[in-house]
C-alpha cells in the first residue's frame, strides 16, 4: 500500500503510526549499489552577481526531496506542493488519488552565483530519487510520484534535455531514464503539516528508512555543496 493511502486515513498524530508499517515494505534496489552519475557537461555559469531563480522538481514523496535540497549550498528555500493540475485539485488527499494530473513536487528557489542549475540536476539525478521509476519511487506507487522537472525558463530546458542524453548514451542507470521535462505552468504549496516534515520527524521510520539516506549521501558525494546544516 502506497504511503498516500495510509495518510489519508490516518492524520495528525497518527500519521507517524500508518508511516512506520510502511518501513516494513521493501525499496527496490535499496541493497543494490547505486549507479556513479557523473555531472552535466552542458550547464550554466555562475553568475556574477546574487539573485534567485526557480526550479520545481518531483521525485517521488516531496519529504526526501525538499529534505535533500534544503541541505544544498545556494538554496535559498525549497518548499513542498503540487504541480501538473489545477488549483481546484491541489489538496493533499485528492492528489493522492492519482487522478489529478498534480506531482507532489518541490519548488527549489536558488541563488545562481552559488551553485548552478546543472549541479541542482546532478543532485536530483543522483541522490534526490531513482529517474528511472515509473509512477512511483520507493514503496510509494501512483502517478503523484513521477519523475518530472517542472523548467522555468529556456535555459532549464535545454540543459536538462541535454543531461538526460548524456545520462542515457552513457548507460548510467540500468534502466531508461523516465524524467519528464515540461514547463511549469503552476506550483501549488502543500498543506503547512508536509513542510519541512523530515526535519520535525527525524523519528519516523519512514524518514529514516527512505529520506535520510538521501540526505546522508549528498554529505558524502557533493561536501562542495553540504550546508553543513
Amino acid at each position: 500500500m502506497a504511503r498516500s493511502s495510509l495518510v489519508t486515513v490516518l492524520k495528525g498524530s497518527a500519521l507517524v503510526v500508518g508511516i512506520v508499517g510502511l518501513a516494513l515494505f521493501a525499496v527496490p534496489g535499496a541493497d543494490a549499489a547505486k549507479p556513479v552519475v557523473p555531472p552535466p557537461v552542458t550547464d550554466a555559469a555562475l553568475t556574477s552577481s546574487s539573485g534567485e531563480q526557480t526550479i520545481v522538481f518531483s521525485g517521488g514523496c516531496f519529504w526526501g526531496v525538499q529534505a535533500v535540497f534544503q541541505h544544498v549550498k545556494g538554496v535559498i528555500s525549497a518548499r513542498s506542493g503540487y504541480s501538473g493540475g489545477e488549483r481546484r485539485t491541489a489538496e493533499y488527499e485528492v492528489v493522492s488519488t492519482g487522478r489529478t494530473g498534480h506531482a507532489e513536487s518541490v519548488k527549489v528557489v536558488f541563488d545562481p552565483s552559488q551553485v548552478t542549475y546543472g549541479q541542482l540536476l546532478h543532485v536530483f539525478f543522483s541522490v534526490a530519487h531513482d529517474p528511472t521509476e515509473l509512477n512511483r519511487q520507493g514503496p510509494d506507487e501512483g502517478s503523484q510520484y513521477r519523475s518530472v522537472v517542472f523548467y522555468t525558463n529556456d535555459e532549464q530546458q535545454r540543459i536538462t534535455a541535454a543531461y538526460i542524453a548524456q545520462l542515457e548514451s552513457a548507460r548510467v542507470f540500468k534502466h531508461r531514464i523516465v524524467t519528464e521535462v515540461v514547463p511549469l505552468k503552476a506550483f501549488y504549496e502543500a498543506e503547512a503539516y508536509h513542510q519541512d516534515y523530515a526535519t520535525r520527524h527525524p523519528e519516523s521510520s519512514y524518514i529514516q528508512y527512505n529520506d535520510l539516506p538521501k540526505v546522508d549521501h549528498l554529505k558524502k558525494e557533493f561536501p562542495q555543496l553540504w550546508t553543513g546544516k
